[in-house]
C-alpha cells in the first residue's frame, strides 16, 4: 500500500511541477526533494528526477518543433560543452553522503529564491555585438552549466536563460529553444551515470515523468487566475519550507 502512495504523491507533485514548468519554470525544486522525502536516497533521487527532465525536455523541443523555425546547431555545440561538465557533475554527485548532499539543495534552494526576487533589470548585460570571444566565453561557461546541471540541476533554467541572453544575445523564443534542447542532450549521459551506478528508479522516474506530462499540458490549456505571479508565490513559499527542512533548521525549532 505504501508503494502506491508514493506513485498517488509523486503522480500530483509532478502535476505541480509540470504546471509551474510551463507556467514560471522551476518544478525541479519540487521533484527532486519530493524524492527524498518519500525515502530515496539522495543519489537515487538524483538520478530519478532525471526521468522526468528527459521526457519533459523531449515533449518541449518537438512542441517547438512542430510550432516555429528552430535552429538546433548553436544548442548542439552548446551542449557538446556541457556534456563534459555533466558527466563529471553526476559523478560526484553519487558519490557524497547524503547529509551533505541535501544541505547543499537546501542552500542552492535558498538561492533560487534570492534570484527570484532580484528584478530582471538588474541582470549584467554585455552589450548587443556577438562575436567569436562571446561565443568562446559562453562554451566555457556551459562545461559549468553542464557540471552543475550533472550535479544537482535544480534552477539550471535560469543559468542557461541569462548566457543565451546576455552573453549570445539570443531573442527570448531562441533562448527557450536552446534551453530545452541542451538540458536533453546533457541529461541524457548523467542519467546513463545514474543508472550505470544503480542510482535511478525507473518506476517512480516514469510516474513522476507522467505527472509532469499532465501538468505541462494543464498548464498550457487551462486559464490560471493571477497566472505567473500567482505561481511564483506559490513557489517562493514551497521553496523556503523545503530548504528549511533540508538544512535542518526545523529540528532547532520544534
Amino acid at each position: 500500500m505504501q508503494e502506491y502512495i508514493q506513485y498517488v504523491a509523486l503522480l500530483l507533485v509532478g502535476l505541480v511541477a509540470g504546471i509551474i514548468n510551463v507556467t514560471a519554470g522551476g518544478g525541479s525544486t519540487l521533484t527532486l526533494p519530493a524524492l527524498i522525502f518519500i525515502g530515496l536516497d539522495s543519489a537515487v533521487a538524483n538520478g530519478t528526477n532525471r526521468v522526468s527532465i528527459i521526457f519533459q525536455n523531449i515533449s518541449a523541443v518537438s512542441s517547438f518543433k512542430r510550432g516555429s523555425e528552430v535552429r538546433f546547431k548553436q544548442g548542439i555545440v552548446l551542449a557538446l560543452f556541457a556534456i563534459p561538465g555533466a558527466v563529471i557533475g553526476s559523478v560526484v554527485a553519487t558519490k557524497i553522503s547524503n547529509d551533505l548532499f541535501e544541505r547543499i539543495l537546501g542552500v542552492v534552494l535558498i538561492l533560487v529564491i534570492i534570484s527570484m526576487l532580484i528584478p530582471k533589470s538588474a541582470l549584467p548585460d554585455f552589450g548587443a555585438k556577438v562575436n567569436s570571444s562571446r561565443n568562446w566565453l559562453a562554451n566555457i561557461l556551459f562545461f559549468g552549466i553542464g557540471f552543475y546541471g550533472g550535479f544537482i540541476q535544480v534552477g539550471i533554467g535560469l543559468a542557461i536563460m541569462a548566457v543565451l541572453y546576455h552573453v549570445l544575445r539570443m531573442d527570448l523564443v531562441t533562448v527557450n529553444f536552446n534551453k530545452v534542447l541542451i538540458v536533453l542532450i546533457y541529461t541524457i549521459p548523467a542519467l546513463l551515470v545514474f543508472t550505470y551506478s544503480g542510482n535511478v528508479n525507473f518506476k517512480l522516474g516514469l510516474v513522476l515523468a507522467a505527472g509532469s506530462a499532465i501538468g505541462g499540458w494543464l498548464g498550457a490549456h487551462l486559464n490560471i487566475k493571477g497566472g505567473e505571479r500567482f505561481i511564483r508565490y506559490f513557489l517562493f513559499v514551497a521553496i523556503l519550507i523545503i530548504s528549511l527542512k533540508l538544512l535542518g533548521v526545523f529540528n532547532y525549532l520544534f
